[in-house]
Order: C-alpha cells, then structure tokens, then sequence
C-alpha cells in the first residue's frame, strides 16, 4: 500500500506552499516568519478551510469549536493575508500555507534556516512547482524541477549529491517530476510525514496586510 506524504495536492488541490525546518520549534519558526508581535490561535486543517473561504462572513455554525471574537483578535477573518500553520515532526517543525507562496519566498527562506537547514517546496493552482534548500541563511538549492538542470542556489551540489534527486527524477515520468525528486528530498533528509500530520489543531496566525 502506498502512503501517501504530506503535503500533496489531494490535500490542497488549489495549491500550497510548505518550508520543512530542523530543530525549531513551531512558535520560533512562526515567528521568524512575522515578527516578535503575533497573535496565535489553534485551528485544525478543515477550520482553515472554512475560515479562508468565508472569511469576515462567517458565522457561529460554521466552526462550532471556536470563539468568533477570539478569530477576529487574532485577525483570522482578514482576507488580504496568509493563513498559516505551523506543526511539528519527530526532529522537524513545518509551515504550511494553503493557495499562497508567502512562505515560498527567497527572503523567507533565508530568514527561516538562520542556524539550521530549511527545505521549502511550492505547488501552483496550475500545479507549477518550486523546491529550494538552505543552510544557515543562504540558498543553497533553488529550481523547477522540471528543468532541475537551471538550479538558481549558490551550491545546487550540496542538495543533489546528498539526496540523489535528480537520479529521482531521471528514472520517473517527466510530469512527475516535482513528486519524484520531492518526495526523494524528504525521505533522505527525514521530513516526510505521513499526510494526516496536519489534519489536527495546529498553531495558526494570520498575517494583516501580507499580500
């Protein structure tokens, strides 16, 4: 039986970003991500689903389980910002970001591997793709896997040689080749979670004016 990982596009069918880090903590790698000042709440997967897509409309029967004021505080029911949650896998803490590439970005990568390495991974709505890799503030790895030849980091060795991606992706159908060569990365480096890891409550924040 195969199983499937976290995160895919079953999941999130419009698209998702995730950066992967080691040895941070979910509330430390949220906070490398918005600032010292944030408002956290707990929000299971299927209640960010709701919240993104009702947003200021949203009514008490719509997530039962949780305190409209205490959303509004945390700014929960603004739509101009990402959404995002951030969890926790044996020596790995993760930010997913559903139907957005907020986290996806260069600069955040660099901010998020300061003193440890991070592995982020992007999937459009059109199901274009992007993989990078860092290490203590620098890019090492930066490419669309379907051209994983063009690699944009400053040492595209490192992540190959380490993880044999690119044989991944070599030895598979070319449509597939995000799947492959991501799927490659997060077994040899230790961040493949089982696809169910987010579906509980997680620590969530939104972040007013992000996009």
């Amino acid at each position: 039986m195969i199983v499937k990982k976290f995160p895919n596009s079953s999941l999130y069918p419009n698209g998702y970003s995730v950066v992967f880090l080691r040895h941070v903590d979910p509330v430390e790698s949220l906070r490398r991500v918005v600032g010292n000042t944030f408002h956290l709440v707990h929000l299971a997967r299927h209640e960010a689903e709701v919240i993104k897509m009702i947003g200021e409309d949203i009514e008490p029967e719509d997530v039962p389980d949780l305190c409209l004021d205490d959303l509004d505080a945390a700014d929960m029911l603004r739509t101009d910002g990402p959404l995002l949650r951030a969890g926790v896998y044996e020596d790995w803490s993760f930010i997913i970001e559903a139907e957005g590439s907020y986290i996806a970005k260069d600069e955040a990568l660099v901010t998020l591997s300061c003193g440890t390495v991070a592995l982020s991974a992007r999937v459009s709505e059109t199901t274009s793709s992007w993989i990078a890799y860092a290490e203590d503030g620098v890019t090492l790895s930066s490419f669309d896997p379907l051209f994983s030849e063009y690699d944009y980091g400053a040492r595209p060795d490192i992540l190959a040689e380490r993880t044999g991606y690119r044989e991944a992706i070599a030895n598979g159908d070319r449509s597939e080749s995000f799947e492959n060569a991501f799927r490659r990365i997060q077994q040899v480096l230790g961040c493949d979670p089982p696809e169910g890891v987010d579906a509980a409550r997680l620590l969530a924040v939104r972040i007013a004016n992000g996009y």
